[in-house]
């Protein structure tokens, strides 16, 4: 609340190509919400891979800069517009956005707003917003793993990657997992096999662990590491690509890196030899019919969260910091030391 008792919004601001100390904090006028619209109080909001190239300028389809960052969000309905149940204000909801969640008040379409169950708590629920619809709809609706079944893991204590293994184990699945060495024993609690991702060679090792071939690979770091995950599926297995964070500090094009994956699918899909390659969007699917992708969105998100509160799934938080604090976050995300994912709260 601003002192001449007007509504106040706070929001970070990523004004270029900069270092995290570059965000900026921009003070406004408080959004009000039109028709169809609902005004949400930011609870808690992620710090996500997705920041960390947008600050680069790597990320495939940003926007121009200056604009606020933040992927997604959990947060309190303050105010609705016309033509929206307003039973809705003071419900707790998530949202994706893609950029703008960084903000102590974010105006969202209500139809994009998914309930958060009573007794999940913001910062949890956060986490498992962005990462673990990905997460979900990577291993249920494309991968289909089933019990017996052998998974690859890249980056097995990252956010997303972190939930791949949880699922995998709850569906009854072998996990390898590719970490670095400081969290192979967290992973061998787990029951995963970890290895080391910097060690040299990964296939080969991968191989020792599973001769005979894996049943699914789920890889976000892109380049090489996407032809090696191909080579390493067993006959009818998928390999789903989901990011390319080995190409974060390049220079050159940000979609280049993104496109020859997607070709590498396309051509491995042509091949006699029943294995199956994806390329995995979350967005996918948005812009042919907004009311089949938001159903989707619901019911997805609505198994993570029922598997949160069932204690199905575990959420890890790595670090609760302010949003004033945005700077701190991004620079403790991308420093690779932390298990879990960063959030910053309202």
């Amino acid at each position: 609340m601003a002192a001449n008792g007007v509504e106040e919004l706070v929001e970070v601001v990523l004004p270029g190509k900069v270092e995290p100390e570059g965000l900026l904090l921009r003070r406004g006028p408080a959004p009000v919400a039109g028709a169809g619209q609902a005004v949400v109080v930011m609870e808690a909001t992620g710090v996500s891979f997705a920041e960390q190239q947008m600050r680069r300028g790597r990320y495939y389809d940003q926007p121009p800069f200056p604009f606020v960052p933040g992927y997604d969000l959990v947060g309190t309905v303050r105010s609705v517009g016309a033509g929206v149940d307003p039973a809705l204000v003071g419900q707790r909801v998530a949202a994706l956005t893609k950029v703008g969640g960084w903000a102590s008040q974010v105006l969202l379409d209500a139809a994009d707003l998914v309930p958060v169950p009573d007794g999940v708590g913001a910062a949890a629920a956060e986490t498992l917003v962005l990462n673990g619809l990905t997460a979900w709809q990577m291993f249920h609706r494309q991968a289909r793993v089933r019990s017996g079944q052998t998974v690859l893991v890249h980056g097995a204590n990252g956010g997303v990657g972190g939930v791949l293994v949880q699922l995998a184990l709850l569906a009854g699945a072998e996990v390898i997992g590719t970490a670095s060495p400081r969290h192979h024993e967290a992973l061998r609690r787990l029951g995963v096999r970890p290895v080391d991702y910097r060690a040299g060679d990964v296939p080969a090792r991968v191989r020792e662990l599973a001769p005979g071939g894996v049943d699914a690979v789920f890889d976000h770091v892109g380049g090489r590491s996407v032809i090696d995950s191909w080579g390493l599926l067993a006959p009818g297995g998928t390999l789903v690509a989901y990011g390319s964070a080995s190409t974060r500090d390049d220079s050159g094009s940000k979609q280049w890196p993104v496109l020859k994956v997607l070709g590498r699918v396309w051509t491995w899909n042509l091949l006699p030899n029943g294995r199956h390659a994806y390329f995995f969007n979350v967005w996918a699917g948005r812009a042919l019919s907004k009311d089949r992708f938001r159903r989707r969105l619901r019911a997805d998100l609505g198994q993570v969260f029922a598997a949160l509160r069932q204690g199905d799934l575990t959420a890890t938080v790595a670090a609760e910091l302010p949003l004033a604090r945005a700077a701190e976050a991004l620079r403790l995300a991308e420093s690779g030391t932390v298990q879990g994912k960063v959030v910053l709260t309202g």
